[in-house]
């Protein structure tokens, strides 16, 4: 049985957002019954919420997650477990049909390892519908290049000094043949 209870999780221009946080083990977790959805403008406190929990100090700012929400062209989705938001993507074709950018995907620590990840940035690939996809991860997030790796994206170029820390981003691409 999973207990739950309610906490407030963070504050973003005033408002509390308060999230579910799951006491039970990670094995009561189904990402196969995670809808992936569109997001929207509606979404924004959500997604900003999610991007600081995945993310801490290279969370991106409220008005960039609402341009990424509003912007014509650009892919996002959304990763929901009874209602509740549990993971995000997006991705960007910069104006290139042949190229395209997976800019930001998070899934919350009590959702990962459960697929939502993979879900999310193949169901993204099939949006953007570019040959050609890349994206960019810290250097240290063993996680995230595990996921990268196994989905078929190989290294093609390092971003020194990338992060407001100084670590380095890895650039990944994968070549889309379906």
């Amino acid at each position: 049985m999973v207990s739950a209870q309610l906490a407030v999780h963070s504050e973003w221009e005033g408002i509390y957002v308060i999230e579910t946080l799951i006491e039970a083990g990670r094995s009561s977790v189904d990402g196969s019954k995670a809808k992936i959805l569109p997001a929207t403008w509606r979404d924004l406190r959500a997604v900003v919420a999610l991007e600081k929990v995945c993310f801490g100090r290279d969370s991106w700012p409220w008005p960039e997650v609402l341009a990424a929400l509003t912007f014509p062209g650009t892919v996002r989705l959304k990763a929901e477990i009874d209602g509740r938001l549990v993971g995000f993507v997006i991705g960007d074709r910069r104006g290139r049909r042949d190229l395209a950018w997976v800019a930001s995907i998070g899934v919350h620590p009590d959702y990962r390892r459960h697929g939502l990840g993979r879900r999310l940035l193949a169901a993204c690939e099939r949006k953007l519908g570019s040959h050609r996809v890349r994206l960019s991860l810290r250097k240290t997030n063993e996680a995230a290049l595990e996921l990268y790796l196994q989905a078929g994206y190989s290294r093609v170029d390092i971003w020194p000094k990338y992060y407001r820390d100084g670590e380095d981003a890895i650039v990944m691409e994968r070549i889309v043949t379906s």
